[in-house]
């Protein structure tokens, strides 16, 4: 029943505030009652309600484009950064060439040439193909005892660099020394026999078989006188049986001894047989073997460095037992290596080879070192291709100036190989007939 006044109210205050309004004069402020305060409140509320939020449909707007300008920004900064690095590349090479030129002394006629050998005619040249690889050396050797025994010695580090014949290290060398004195007394025995025998019996030894030739000669003689008294003797059946067998025996025996005197006394003046001094110096020729196997024995209880180079592993330490065949205990010494002799092991994937042939130019850069650069050259092409890789493996021949030996280039270590086409080759003045063309046209 309160509302239905106050309905009637409204409409008679909007006019008289209006009527105010439009005579010029200000409205005087309208009291409104509390009850129409709150319905107006109520139903603002709900006009509120019913309103689209503003505020959601910006944020979902705004939420669908923020992925699409993060694209943007990214593609912009990645083809920022690539102009960037091109640009950068470019700079450096010129800088190089700038470089080079200043050290040939501004002459662009003598091409600057680095402490590798490389020149900048070779930059120059047109590349083909760049591979990544690793340095090797040409022929890195496993010094290895050639006899077992404990290690007494050892006289290199790692990086040592040793010259060849070096002294790398001792073994213990008791028993080797031994078996070479017996050796060389058994080989002075064996050649003694062999002079006795080659030299033949002493004259006084002949002599001496002649006289007891003679005396048994002489012995012979009163035997056989003996016999044949006997022999008279029984037949006057004066000796019995038994002295008449034995001095027949008697005789008999001393014939016989006299023809072997006999011989041993023309064989003492033959000398000696011919078979018997080839046994005697076959039995020399191996007593000298055992002395050379002694001897090979007894040396290399020192182990030598079989090259000039430099020690790249050491595994074996004082007091180790070595023996090169058993399993057990080290086998090797050390590694050792000439890293003036160095090589670049790459391989080149099959769509790439045709561009790689063996005697080719190329340039080489280690990852550590990029700013040393050496000339190299193809050495050699392996025969088999990776089936894993789909490559070949090739080999780049690097030329390493004797005073950065070891230096800068180390086995294992990463290095970039740049490959340079072929050189043109000059075509002789003067025509030439067709490979075609027929003899007579």
């Amino acid at each position: 029943m309160s509302v239905e006044p106050s309905a009637k109210v409204e409409p008679v205050a909007r006019t008289e505030s209006i009527r105010r309004v439009e005579d010029g004069k200000p409205a005087p402020p309208i009291s409104l009652s509390p009850a129409r305060t709150d319905r107006q409140r109520v139903l603002s509320e709900r006009v509120k309600s019913l309103r689209m939020p503003e505020t959601g449909v910006s944020r979902r707007s705004r939420a669908h484009v923020l992925p699409w300008l993060l694209c943007v920004i990214l593609l912009a900064t990645v083809f920022w950064r690539g102009g960037f690095a091109l640009n950068t590349v470019s700079v450096d090479r010129d800088a190089d060439d700038a470089s080079n030129t200043s050290q040939s002394g501004g002459s662009a006629a003598a091409p600057a040439q680095s402490s590798s050998g490389v020149t900048s005619a070779e930059n120059g040249r047109r590349v083909v193909l760049e591979s990544k690889g690793y340095i090797i050396a040409a022929h890195q050797i496993l010094v290895s005892p050639k006899v077992s025994g404990t290690v007494t010695r050892l006289t290199f580090e790692e990086g040592k660099r040793v010259k060849k014949g070096d002294v790398l290290a001792e073994i213990e060398d008791v028993d080797y020394r031994t078996d070479y004195s017996h050796s060389l007394g058994e080989c002075e025995l064996a050649r003694q026999k062999l002079l006795e025998l080659e030299h033949g019996n002493r004259p006084e030894e002949i002599e001496q078989a002649r006289a007891q030739l003679q005396e048994s000669e002489a012995n012979l003689i009163t035997l056989e006188a003996d016999w044949k008294r006997i022999q008279r003797l029984r037949e006057a059946k004066v000796s019995t049986q038994a002295d008449f067998d034995a001095s027949l025996s008697k005789y008999q025996a001393m014939t016989r001894q006299i023809e072997r005197m006999r011989f041993a006394y023309k064989l003492m003046l033959a000398g000696s047989r011919k078979e018997k001094i080839d046994q005697a110096k076959a039995d020399l020729q191996t007593a000298e073997s055992n002395v050379e196997k002694a001897k090979w024995k007894l040396e290399n209880c020192k182990i030598r460095s079989p090259i000039t180079g430099t020690i790249l592993k050491k595994n074996a330490e004082e007091g180790n037992l070595v023996n090169p065949i058993a399993f057990s205990g080290s086998v090797s010494l050390c590694e050792l290596a000439d890293l003036s002799d160095l090589e670049v092991d790459l391989t080149v994937q099959e769509r790439d080879i045709s561009n790689v042939f063996k005697g080719q130019r190329c340039v080489v850069r280690s990852e550590a070192y990029p700013e040393r650069v050496y000339s190299g050259i193809v050495s050699r092409l392996m025969p088999i291709a990776d089936r894993a890789k789909g490559a070949i493996p090739i080999r780049v021949k690097l030329t390493v100036p004797r005073e950065e030996e070891g230096v800068y280039l180390k086995p294992e270590m990463g290095a970039v190989v740049t490959f340079y086409a072929a050189e043109p080759t000059t075509k002789p003045s003067g025509n030439k007939s067709s490979p075609a063309a027929k003899p007579g046209k």
